[in-house]
């Protein structure tokens, strides 16, 4: 994954957990993708004051994660959904194709719309 992707995600899992000034750094940076000089000037510290709280709160992110891994489990069970609903459609489709049977039918379309729902979440 990509460092910024990566920033980004942890952020969204554990920024809460960060200073306020941490969040706001890793906000305009990552999020809103201003420069370190851009940031200094909005906040009115030096370039290396925003280098050193950017990469700060970027190594308690990344230790946080370490230990939860949330982020972690996140990806694997949208991976996992997205497999459950791929294993569905081929289901109904072999269903229609081999022998059609309404009870399958029905069983499959309710795993794709479980399944259609939780990737909203």
């Amino acid at each position: 994954m990509a460092k910024n992707l990566e920033i980004s995600l942890l952020f969204d899992f554990y920024g809460d957990m960060l200073t306020e000034k941490q969040q706001n750094m890793i906000q305009y940076y990552y999020n809103e993708d201003l420069s370190l000089a851009e940031i200094a000037e909005n906040e009115g510290i030096t370039r290396q004051g925003v280098r050193d709280s950017i990469k700060r709160a970027e190594t308690q992110l990344v230790e946080m994660e370490e230990r939860l891994e949330f982020a972690r489990r996140f990806n694997e069970i949208r991976a996992g959904v997205e497999r459950i609903r791929h294993a569905a459609h081929d289901i109904k489709e072999y269903n229609s194709r081999i022998g059609y049977s309404n009870e399958i039918d029905e069983k499959a379309s309710l795993i794709l719309e479980v399944s259609r729902r939780l990737s909203e979440i």
